[in-house]
């Protein structure tokens, strides 16, 4: 049987597309068992439009493509796709990244359509589902041409040159650009304003992974706070390994502070706010007294000049008990600890 585990502020010139904000993604990761990956070549197949995709265009550069120019090559096809891409990206610690991307094609080498080596992707051609993506469309075709001539650095380059935002977390630029000043002036230019220490709160509920980043990103944020008790999710990059990694990748510290959590057992029949409301408040009556350490902590980074943004599942606040926590701060440290819920 198979398992299933199942904002952004748009700056003229600097590259950040306004589809950040409006873009959607398939947000579940599915991920397969043993048996699944012993089942028939015929039935290994792609499972949604977004991995066909990935499958097309590295049929399309002939099917063997080193990691890092298929990802700049699958975010430039993104550019042009606007807000209809599969995909959403970050300014990652190399360019523009996309770790939903990453995911799938590693769910494709456990299926056995592509092989993972160290360095490259390869297109296996050992199964029905390769030969479904040989039927490229006209419009791939053509942007492969495009680009047929960039690889490597000069494809990083005009990835960076393009869309600037995303470089703004790069490592390599100076390396990349080679001296070109204008080009790491426009990087420059595009990175986010600097925002004053203080906190936000955010739920990862309807975002994707690369938006949710993003959202974090444009608002200054250098700490994210987990105050979920279990940091686990079915929701693919938001159990705390993922989640951990796609922060030190763009630039952002994360801790996990699981005694500011509320137990699962406690959560339940939750069906109305006046429910929401009553837990809250046994929670700041009978557990956040008991957490002075972990909020002087906070208050600690801040004072030191961290932008934290306390997290967890819901959007709304008010049905998340961040929005206690945050009070908590204010309460204890002052007005100038008030929260910006994102």
């Amino acid at each position: 049987m198979k398992s299933v585990k199942a904002a952004c502020i748009k700056i003229l010139g600097c590259g950040i597309p306004r589809h950040l904000i409006d873009a959607w993604a398939f947000n579940n990761a599915t991920t397969d068992t043993q048996e699944d990956r012993r089942m028939t070549t015929a039935s290994r197949v792609p499972n949604n439009a977004r991995q066909r995709l990935l499958l097309m265009l590295l049929s399309a550069l002939g099917g063997r493509v080193n990691k890092l120019d298929f990802q700049k090559l699958l975010f430039l096809w993104c550019q042009q796709k606007g807000s209809s891409a599969p995909y959403e990206f970050v300014p990652y610690k190399f360019g523009a990244f996309s770790f939903t991307s990453y995911a799938d094609l590693r769910k494709l080498a456990e299926r056995g359509l592509l092989q993972n080596e160290e360095r490259h992707w390869v297109l296996l051609e050992n199964t029905s589902a390769v030969q479904d993506t040989r039927s490229v469309t006209s419009t791939l075709e053509t942007f492969v041409r495009e680009y047929r001539d960039f690889r490597g650095d000069p494809l990083v380059a005009e990835t960076y040159r393009r869309f600037p935002y995303y470089a703004t977390r790069s490592t390599i630029a100076e390396q990349v650009l080679h001296g070109d000043k204008g080009g790491l002036a426009k990087i420059e230019s595009a990175r986010p304003d600097p925002r004053a220490p203080g906190i936000v709160t955010i739920g990862y509920e309807g975002h994707t992974l690369e938006h949710y980043l993003n959202h974090l990103i444009l608002n200054g944020v250098t700490i994210l706070c987990d105050v979920r008790r279990n940091a686990i999710s079915r929701k693919y990059g938001f159990s705390k390994s993922t989640l951990s990694t796609a922060c030190e990748g763009v630039g952002l510290q994360y801790t996990h502070l699981p005694e500011l959590g509320i137990a699962s057992e406690k959560r339940q029949s939750l069906n109305s706010q006046a429910d929401y409301d009553a837990l809250f408040e046994a929670y700041e009556r009978e557990h956040l007294p008991g957490q002075s350490d972990t909020i002087a902590s906070i208050h600690a980074w801040v004072r030191d000049g961290a932008r934290v943004a306390l997290t967890c599942y819901e959007h709304l606040p008010s049905r998340c008990h961040r929005h206690c926590v945050a009070e908590a701060l204010e309460q204890t440290f002052g007005t100038g600890f008030a929260a910006q819920h994102l």
